[in-house]
């Protein structure tokens, strides 16, 4: 009696870990079919072609930048809504937008010329030549004075300043 109880306790043991077992292998999906649903199921997503995803083990790893958070969600949502897909890990980066730069202005030479002639006057022993937007000082100066006329001129915007200037005490 013992020998059979024994032998049907371990037949419904066997039989339980091969149910166990085979309920768990038939939901798992190929890698490769899941990577080609991802490109099917994304691929009408707008602002999402630079993403790209990777598949290890039904673990999706998307990455890439877009331009706004709207295509890294829209393409998360879409992937993790594939059947045999386990996880989705979004490395996605949303680009932040570029300032727009000021274009720089550089005054005419004649109108340049003009500007730094006003500013100069108020400093004996100071000449000053423009050409082609590069202002060229020559003379001499004290250094006190120096530190107030440089950004007057630079105010003025030129192309560049030579200074060839004496410094004096």
């Amino acid at each position: 009696m013992k020998t059979i109880s024994m032998r049907l306790t371990l037949l419904t043991l066997l039989m339980s870990v091969s149910v166990l077992f085979l309920s768990s292998c038939k939901n798992d999906v190929k890698d490769s079919d899941l990577q080609a649903a991802i490109t099917e199921k994304t691929q009408s997503i707008p602002g999402a072609s630079s993403i790209t995803a990777s598949v290890k083990d039904g673990v999706v790893t998307l990455t890439g930048e877009v331009t706004d958070v709207t295509a890294k969600t829209a393409y998360e949502s879409a992937v993790k809504n594939i059947t045999g897909v386990k996880e989705v890990v979004n490395n996605v980066t949303v680009a932040t937008p570029q300032p727009a730069q000021e274009p720089v202005t550089i005054s005419p030479d004649e109108t340049l010329q003009h500007a730094v002639n006003e500013v100069i006057k108020a400093y004996n022993g100071v000449k000053a030549d423009v050409k082609e937007g590069v202002v060229t000082l020559n003379g001499e100066i004290k250094k006190a004075e120096l530190t107030v006329l440089m950004p007057a001129l630079h105010a003025l915007k030129p192309k560049k300043i030579e200074n060839k200037l004496t410094v004096k005490k």
